[in-house]
């Protein structure tokens, strides 16, 4: 019996040391492969699974996609930097935004990244200027007032021209935390700036019903007159 689960074992083990070394010989007729699948993979949101996929479909059924996708990269790469002014992306050396004289210089709205920039512009509510964080203060990650460029802030926000800075990071507790140590520094180098934060609340068409008790506990303490 002994010596039959010994046989047993030892087929498991030789299938198992057949099947790593056709995988690694797969992986070595493929470098270039590999190093999409790797790229592909630093994407968030992107494992290794759907990494392969995407490689995959690519090269075997939109070949001129991933070129021009390749391309299209490439020259973001090159030809996109941020601006000198809110340190959105832009292809100039000051964005359009910030070189418009159509927009309101004396309001300042401070953002995590450009994405919630763009958010902010397809609302059609502010017709303000920007300040992007590229970030937001993240003591486990190792992000600090220096990483997200506070220094900046603060010096743009107490030019003189602007007259409120309202603070747009995200409702997290990395993006409460970085928008209540804005305040704090704001207040206190310039107590005359009046600084504004996003209202929350429940979102518009929402039945109270199955909206989360957090959210209504919120909109209850910054509720305003009808």
């Amino acid at each position: 019996m002994r010596a039959c689960i010994r046989a047993t074992g030892s087929c498991l083990a030789r299938k198992s040391q057949a099947r790593s070394a056709v995988i690694l010989i797969f992986m070595r007729l493929s470098p270039t492969l590999d190093k999409l699948v790797d790229a592909l993979k630093r994407l968030p949101g992107i494992g290794p699974r759907s990494a392969q996929r995407i490689a995959f479909h690519l090269l075997q059924h939109e070949r001129d996609t991933a070129v021009k996708l390749g391309e299209a990269l490439l020259a973001a790469a090159a030809e996109i930097r941020h601006c000198a002014r809110c340190n959105t992306l832009t292809e100039l050396d000051i964005c359009e935004t910030c070189a418009s004289p159509r927009r309101d210089a004396g309001l300042l709205c401070v953002v995590e990244s450009p994405a919630d920039q763009l958010v902010i512009e397809q609302s059609l509510a502010y017709q303000g200027m920007y300040f992007v964080l590229l970030g937001r203060i993240s003591p486990l990650d190792g992000i600090g007032p220096r990483e997200i460029q506070l220094e900046r802030l603060l010096a743009r926000a107490t030019d003189g021209l602007v007259r409120e800075l309202i603070v747009a990071t995200s409702f997290t507790p990395e993006g409460d935390a970085t928008a209540h140590y804005i305040g704090e520094l704001l207040r206190a180098r310039d107590p005359q700036l009046k600084i504004t934060r996003l209202a929350r609340g429940v979102p518009a068409g929402a039945e109270l019903e199955y909206t989360d008790v957090n959210t209504i506990a919120q909109a209850m303490l910054d509720r305003r007159a009808a």
